[in-house]
């Protein structure tokens, strides 16, 4: 019997790293998965690598091999008419929707006022208007199964504790706050909880193969400390562990859980 036994969760952002190993995890649990992502170039400014097409299809692989039940589609977060169907044709071939995952994000480097209109807007439109697309998507599904339900949403420490020259990073992750409080008010009384999860850095492409990163800890390192030196990268199982157990913690709305190695309180 798995955690999950027979719920539905849609995941953006699949195609590798958080995404992957949140699918992963609850497809073992015994969730089916609706999953998608761009699994391609963002953006020029970008400094680490893209997902590809491939990092989709072995997440498919890896769910299926673990038993689930997957339906994964190449799209864009900011294409709500994209979102929209896939959550619909999920829910007909799955028959629900429990749980919302809107992990997908992009990251880019730069001081405020050298950014160029690019970085701040295409950042903001995928880390921001994305979710707000994908809540929009997909919460409606949610609250037609009448399961009550969750809404997570992947933030940042960022979302916190501004960072330097991650203007648009920072902005938009604040605001991700911001859009799951209301959220998280206006979803409680039909029982669906709505949560953030705040990682500092990440066992990902974006957290360890970002070119730009190393020269702004070397500029700002003041800025970019922890609590716990021993352990300065979270896992994708740290992160994992809170998404699944905001999922299920009934008691817990309205939280921004923090996974950051005590960072934000440095």
């Amino acid at each position: 019997m798995g955690q999950f036994d027979g719920q539905v969760v849609y995941i953006t952002g699949i195609a590798r790293g958080q995404g992957r190993n949140h699918a992963l995890r609850f497809a073992r649990e015994g969730a089916s998965i609706i999953g998608m992502d761009i699994a391609g170039p963002v953006a020029e400014h970008m400094t680490y690598p893209s997902s590809t097409t491939d990092d989709l299809a072995e997440t498919v692989r890896l769910v299926e091999e673990a038993g689930g039940k997957i339906l994964a589609r190449q799209g864009d977060t900011r294409d709500l008419a994209f979102q929209q169907q896939l959550v619909a044709d999920g829910v007909e071939q799955f028959g629900r929707l429990d749980h919302i995952v809107a992990n997908a994000g992009i990251l880019t480097w730069g001081l405020t006022w050298e950014l160029t209109e690019e970085q701040f807007t295409d950042v903001v439109d995928v880390n921001l208007v994305g979710t707000w697309k994908t809540l929009k998507a997909a919460i409606p599904a949610v609250l037609d199964a009448g399961n009550g339900g969750s809404v997570t949403i992947i933030s940042s420490v960022a979302g916190l504790k501004a960072m330097p020259v991650q203007a648009s990073y920072s902005a938009s992750k604040f605001g991700l706050r911001g859009l799951a409080q209301t959220a998280a008010k206006e979803l409680g009384p039909k029982q669906v909880r709505v949560n953030t999860v705040h990682p500092y850095a990440v066992h990902t492409p974006m957290g360890l193969e970002d070119t730009s990163a190393m020269k702004a800890f070397e500029e700002y390192g003041m800025h970019f400390p922890s609590l716990l030196g021993h352990y300065p990268v979270a896992s994708l199982d740290d992160l994992s562990d809170a998404v699944l157990y905001l999922s299920s913690a009934k008691s817990v709305t309205g939280a921004e859980f923090q996974i950051d190695m005590g960072h934000s309180k440095v």
